[in-house]
Parts: C-alpha cells; sequence; structure tokens
C-alpha cells in the first residue's frame, strides 16, 4: 500500500514538472499599449495615395487605363494573457477606394485569433483564420475576385531532450470564389473553390537560444468542389533554419523536395524542389534589408493548363540617411512554369510567365510613430500569350503612423 502511494505521488509530481509553466519570452514583449492583461499594437496606414497606370493589368495593344487610387489600412495586433495561458491575433482591415472605376473599390478584412499553452516540456498552439476580401489572389489572375477564406490550424510539440522538440501539426483550409467570380470566361467559383488539409511531423534543435534547425514531414490533400481533374495529394519533406523574433536576423529559410501526384491521368506530376524565405536583417537602427522567396506548386485557373511551378524571389532594402530621412528600393522576379495537361489545347504549349518588380521611395519620419512616404512601383509580365502581357506603374503617397 505504502509503494502504490509513494509511486502515485512520484507521478502526479514528474506530471506537475511536465506541465508547468514554461520560462518563455513574453509574446506581447513589443506592445505598444497594455491594458492589464492586454496588450495592442495598433498601426495605421495610407497606402499609395495615387495613380495607377494599369487598372486592369491590360495588355498594351487593349489600352491601359489608369485612374486614382488609394487603401486606407487599419491593423492591430493583439495579446490577451488568461492564467498561465495567451490569446493572440490580429485584425487587418483594408478600404480600397478608385475614383473612376467604381467596380475595383472594395472592403477587405483579415481576422486572426490563437491560443498558445506554454509549458515546460509541452507546447500546444489552436489557431483561427478569416478572410474576406477582393484583391488579387497571386501573379496569375489579374481580376479582383471577392473571395473567402477561412482556416484552421494546431500544432503540439513536446521537448524531447534539452534543446530537442518533436512535434505535429494539422491545417485545413477552404477557399470559396464568389459565384460571379470570371476571369478571362473561366467562373473562379467553378475553377478553383477546394480544400486544402495538410499534416506534418515536425523536428526542431535549437543550436543556439535565437537559432533553431527545422525537418517536416508534410502531407497534404487538396480536392475541388468542382473541379475534380485537379484533385492531387503531395508529399514533401523540409529542412530550415529558423531564426528567433529577438534577433538581429530574424525569420525562416527552408528548403525542400515534393512529390505532387494529380490523382486523375492525363497530368504530369511534379518531383522536385521547393523553398521558402523570409528572412529581415537590422542594423544599428538605419539599416533594414528584408527578403522573401519561394518555390512551390500553385494551382492554376485554366484546367487544361491546371498548375504551375512559381519560383521568386523580392527583397526591399531601407536605408536612414540624415535626420528623419529615409530612402527605400525594392526588386522582385517571378517565374510561372505551367505544366499542360496531355492531349489539350493551350494557347502555348510549356509556357513561362515572368514577373519583373522594381520601385522604391522617399520617406520623412515625424516623431518617433509617423511616416510619410512617396512611392513609384513598376510591376511587367513577359509571356508568349500576348494578352497575358501588361506593364503597370504606381506612384503616389503614404502615410503610417504606428502608436
Amino acid at each position: 500500500m505504502k509503494r502504490a502511494l509513494f509511486l502515485t505521488c512520484a507521478l502526479i509530481a514528474a506530471a506537475s514538472r511536465a506541465f508547468a509553466q514554461q520560462d518563455i519570452p513574453d509574446p506581447a514583449a513589443d506592445a505598444k499599449l497594455r491594458f492589464g492583461p492586454l496588450a495592442l499594437t495598433p498601426t495605421l496606414a495610407l497606402v499609395n495615395a495615387g495613380i495607377d497606370t494599369n487598372v486592369f493589368n491590360d495588355p498594351t495593344i487593349a489600352g491601359p487605363k489608369r485612374d486614382f487610387t488609394m487603401t486606407f489600412e487599419p491593423k492591430t495586433d493583439w495579446w490577451l494573457r488568461v492564467g498561465r495561458t495567451w490569446f493572440l491575433g490580429n485584425v487587418t482591415e483594408g478600404l480600397v477606394y478608385y475614383n473612376k472605376y467604381e467596380s475595383e473599390r472594395s472592403v477587405n478584412g483579415l481576422y486572426k485569433a490563437g491560443w498558445l499553452v506554454p509549458l515546460t516540456r509541452l507546447t500546444v498552439q489552436a489557431n483561427g483564420s478569416y478572410l474576406r476580401t477582393r484583391d488579387r489572389p497571386g501573379f496569375e489572375i489579374d481580376a479582383r475576385a471577392q473571395r473567402t477564406e477561412i482556416g484552421a490550424d494546431g500544432s503540439v510539440e513536446i521537448r524531447a531532450l534539452s534543446k530537442t522538440f518533436v512535434g505535429i501539426r494539422a491545417k485545413r483550409q477552404y477557399v470559396d470564389y464568389a459565384d460571379d467570380a470570371v476571369f478571362l470566361d473561366r467562373n473562379l467559383h467553378e475553377e478553383l473553390n477546394r480544400t486544402v488539409t495538410t499534416g506534418a511531423i515536425t523536428f526542431r534543435h535549437e543550436v543556439t537560444p535565437l537559432t533553431s534547425v527545422t525537418f517536416d514531414i508534410v502531407r497534404e490533400q487538396a480536392r475541388f468542389d468542382f473541379s475534380p481533374l485537379r484533385n492531387a495529394d503531395s508529399t514533401e519533406f523540409v529542412a530550415g533554419v529558423k531564426f528567433d523574433p529577438t534577433a538581429l536576423l530574424k525569420g525562416i529559410a527552408a528548403i525542400g523536395y515534393r512529390n505532387f501526384e494529380p490523382l486523375v491521368p492525363g497530368l504530369p506530376r511534379y518531383k522536385g524542389s521547393t523553398a521558402t524565405i523570409d528572412l529581415s536583417y537590422v542594423a544599428l537602427n538605419a539599416t533594414k534589408v528584408s527578403v522573401r522567396g519561394t518555390r512551390d506548386v500553385q494551382f492554376s485557373y485554366d484546367v487544361n493548363q491546371p498548375y504551375y511551378l512559381q519560383t521568386g524571389v523580392t527583397g526591399e532594402l531601407t536605408q536612414r540617411l540624415f535626420g528623419p530621412f529615409d530612402i527605400v528600393g525594392r526588386a522582385g522576379y517571378a517565374k510561372l512554369d505551367y505544366r499542360d495537361r496531355f492531349d489539350a489545347v493551350v494557347p502555348e504549349a510549356d509556357r513561362a510567365d515572368v514577373m519583373h518588380i522594381f520601385g522604391g521611395g522617399v520617406g520623412y519620419r515625424i516623431g518617433s510613430g509617423l511616416r510619410v512616404g512617396f512611392n513609384v512601383d513598376q510591376q511587367t509580365r513577359d509571356s508568349h500569350v500576348l494578352i497575358r502581357q501588361y506593364k503597370g506603374l504606381k506612384y503616389g503617397t503614404s502615410v503610417t503612423y504606428g502608436f
């Protein structure tokens, strides 16, 4: 009896140590406003109040349309501490105005919320997101089509060794285009409405307190509501390096190998490399460099070329010159390599569209939170299909205020 009681007490003590609160950095450490357990970082932005020389991304031969446009974007990151756990999220609104072309006006919203439970040997997180927008979904579709995206994901990570963690994560996302969303005579509701389900086994090892190496094994299923010819499964192996948000170099860089398998015969598989880059570096509060890149499979609106491999990178450099003045330079490149369905009639077999992005601007800071800038950005798409070529220029003023 005494031995059983002793073992019971030992198990309770061990469980208590395993599920005690983990000593981790405050997720809301950089919050600007605090109201008891609630922390907020609000931002107000007026984005490029100026001229768009090609509102619809029309080819030169079609006579591009120009208009005055501006976007007002209030955004708030929030954190709420409840006992030993955190509720956290983001609210972003986008009010898009076009003076002449009323069809391009929209009110967009992105809402995220999550629950973080950090324990000594176990970390649990669950998240949800809701996007309602009439913005372009990527480089391929030029129409500002109304769509809704609903997502839910969760993860569990266990400390297996002193610096090694093993976990699982799952995600489910539903993409729903409006019934009347059309691009190049294709109904996007019928072509691209889909549910994507992802599951992964994750491994992470802390090399330093601010740097971790990761390895994930990912399984993904894509199921289309009205276009089952696009259904596909894929398996991906991903290795990467993750830098803590408090480090000078922050973000993630990862490379992988994906085996993308369409379920319906007549479409080639993709077996090859993938990549994700999202890094930023700040030096002496005067220079900021950020780089983003991707290489992965994306679904196309055209059922005869139902997916493409997108490879691209964008970079931005911000340099404070003197006093309150700074200068910004941007450049980007993306290549869309299409895969053809066997025996399908397509405008250009195995075509590759190429995007080039160049831009920059100057800014003037007023106090610690307000910045006024003037920006110029040009984007072009080169393609062997004439109606897919375009060139557009945007220039105008931006105002950003962070509390």
